[in-house]
């Protein structure tokens, strides 16, 4: 019995990480989508976020399934109760990168973003996806300094995401309302997605600890 407790709890490590590379695979798919306006890319990124719900779902229903055979205490329970909650910040990050691939599609044949703001989308994109890789890192290795490290790379999220900002305030901003709108939302998705991996990361510290990132 304990054998497969055991199993059960590796389980459902592995799933959240599962989860993670989906994610970040998908943002980063999102992102190629949204500057290269590739319909079919967008659409399969949008098609793919039903794996990422049909695995939080899985994961639940098996950690539900601990929770009422397996009654565990101390550790075990944090791991438990710990990976519902990274279940649902992984399963957020997959809808951010759908809702990036649905401004592609929703642009297509154009782009959503214009070419003086493209390096700057595209560095949010590749951060977003490294930083998701960096969180499924974390978890598989459970490893506390590259988890405050990871806090640490979301700086420069934010930093990008003042740049959007101040571009559009720009006065030579010449681009119109409907793609102001659709960079401020994108810009935002990214900057969420990022936050969602800092959870992740700090979900683990609390895991390993006890304690939470800010205590």
């Amino acid at each position: 019995m304990r054998e497969s407790y055991h199993e059960e709890l590796t389980a459902i490590s592995d799933g959240l990480v599962e989860m993670a590379n989906v994610v970040g695979s998908a943002i980063g798919l999102a992102t190629t989508a949204l500057l290269d306006g590739d319909l079919q890319l967008a659409e399969n990124v949008i098609c793919a976020d039903e794996k990422v719900d049909d695995l939080q779902r899985d994961l639940e229903n098996l950690a539900i399934a601990v929770l009422a055979r397996q009654q565990p205490v101390a550790t075990d329970l944090r791991v438990v109760v710990t990976s519902l909650r990274m279940s649902s910040d992984l399963e957020r990050c997959g809808d951010l990168a759908a809702h990036v691939a649905k401004l592609a599609r929703m642009r297509f044949p154009g782009r959503a973003v214009p070419p003086d703001l493209r390096r700057t989308i595209l560095e949010m994109g590749q951060l977003a996806q490294r930083l998701m890789a960096q969180a499924a890192e974390v978890m598989a290795t459970q490893d506390v300094d590259a988890a405050v490290q990871l806090e640490k790379d979301d700086d420069r999220m934010d930093e990008l995401h003042r740049m959007v900002f101040q571009h559009l305030m720009d006065d030579q901003w010449h681009h119109g309302v409907e793609t102001a709108v659709d960079v401020t939302l994108v810009g935002r998705y990214y900057e969420r997605f990022a936050d969602h991996a800092v959870s992740v990361a700090q979900r683990v510290i609390y895991l390993v600890t006890g304690e939470y990132a800010d205590e």
